[in-house]
């Protein structure tokens, strides 16, 4: 991940074209990645399957790292709803994400791609996270 610091400055880009590099060093086919989608938290409720569809006016990918990796010639795969799986207990949440949950149920939180489920009386939250996946020939 690109400290948000230096994001729009290439760092991510360049990162990818050195992996791609890599991968052809390695006389591999290709390089698949599983991709964060750099705008899905601005649309927590959208499910990754559409979010992971969606394209501008002038036809490439509306997600910015997804473009960048459509750009470099990377062809999406799928969309993984359940990629990452996080748990914790409420008061572990509530640290990370810097906000109370004083109910069960389903939230959404800063930067959070998809919903957290919290369970008080188990004392867990879980969150999956969400990716694409996408493959660069080499």
């Amino acid at each position: 991940m690109v400290p948000r610091a230096v994001q729009g400055q290439g760092a991510s880009r360049r990162a990818l074209e050195g992996m791609v590099e890599i991968a052809r060093w390695h006389g591999l086919s290709a390089l698949i990645a599983p991709v964060r989608p750099s705008w899905k938290e601005r649309y927590p409720l959208t499910p990754i399957e559409r979010y992971a569809e969606w394209r501008r006016s002038d036809g490439l990918l509306f997600d910015p790292w997804l473009r960048t990796h459509e750009r470099l010639g990377a062809e999406t795969l799928a969309a993984e709803p359940r990629s990452m799986r996080i748990t914790g207990s409420v008061a572990e949440w509530e640290e990370w994400v810097g906000m109370p949950f004083p109910e069960s149920g389903e939230y959404t939180f800063p930067r959070g791609l998809t919903t957290l489920t919290v369970d008080r009386e188990a004392d867990e939250g879980r969150y999956w996270e969400p990716n694409v996946w996408m493959r660069h020939a080499v």
